[in-house]
């Protein structure tokens, strides 16, 4: 199984998309997850770019986050999701309803969602996020239950912070949660907040070392099924993910240091999974 990882346009997007590409290529990126305009020329123009620098895409949809009543929301991601599908990309992962809709509501959005994915033949996983309906492991395993073909984006740094915790009082349900997930999120979280400082750091070491082991058995699951490729996107972000110090306003850390050196960690870490 080869382990493709992919560069976050998140946290860079005041670079321009030649300079930004050719950082993604210095960095030794297999490919670039961002969200597309909805100008369809400007959406070509970034997937030609993308694609004759030899880069793999997924395609974020965060965008309906801003529409907070049903039926814009269902409207908004019907036309982000179509926007996302129409370039074929490897796969596009989407903020997928809200954690105050009922569940026949968000059901009806993951609904449309799955019309969608089959329609233009790419699949579509929805993001373990806070404010979605995967926002807490208790919202999510219903779902689970009533739609068991549903496929998820790992971003488990959010659970910590609903869960207040590293989840190790929760074994049993993350082993429900792991046979769904088709994309990891790599950002390492806290008990207090979705993103440490710097996972490099030895203070940091218990969370870096339940994230790795949660990445692991993902890993070994999609192998195990007969998966020819597993997608991780390093994405520890820009401020307020990043903390900024008081006054200054100077960043604590580097958030595209951080994902270049995730990266390696990663790449060196999941080698045998490539064979």
């Amino acid at each position: 199984m080869k382990v493709k990882i992919f560069a976050p346009h998140w946290g860079s997007n005041e670079l321009p998309p030649d300079v930004f590409i050719a950082r993604v290529l210095d960095a030794g990126f297999d490919g670039i997850e961002m969200s597309l305009p909805l100008d369809v020329a400007q959406r070509d123009d970034w997937v030609s770019r993308i694609r004759a620098a030899g880069l793999d895409l997924i395609v974020a949809q965060w965008e309906t986050v801003f529409h907070t009543d049903f039926e814009a929301h269902k409207r908004a991601l019907g036309e982000l999701l179509n926007n996302a599908c129409a370039v074929k990309p490897r796969l596009v992962n989407s903020h997928t309803g809200k954690d105050f809709y009922s569940p026949q509501q968000n059901e009806e959005l993951i609904a449309l969602a799955d019309a969608i994915s089959k329609e233009h033949g790419v699949p579509i996983v929805h993001e373990i996020h806070r404010s979605r309906f995967s926002a807490h492991p208790m919202l999510l395993l219903p779902y689970l239950c009533r739609v068991p073909s549903l496929m998820l984006n790992a971003d488990l740094s959010h659970w910590c912070v609903a869960c207040e915790s590293l989840l190790q009082d929760q074994p049993e349900m993350l082993e429900r949660v792991f046979p769904h997930v088709r994309h990891i999120h790599a950002r390492v979280g806290h008990a207090q907040g979705p993103q440490i400082a710097d996972f490099r750091a030895p203070e940091f070491e218990a969370e870096l070392s339940a994230h790795l082991a949660w990445w692991d058995r993902i890993i070994e699951l999609r192998r195990a099924g007969g998966a020819e490729i597993m997608t991780i996107t390093p994405e520890f972000g820009p401020a307020p993910y990043t903390f900024n110090m008081p006054y200054t306003r100077q960043p604590v850390s580097d958030a595209w240091e951080l994902n270049v050196a995730m990266l390696h960690t990663l790449r060196a870490r999941y080698a045998t999974a490539d064979q």
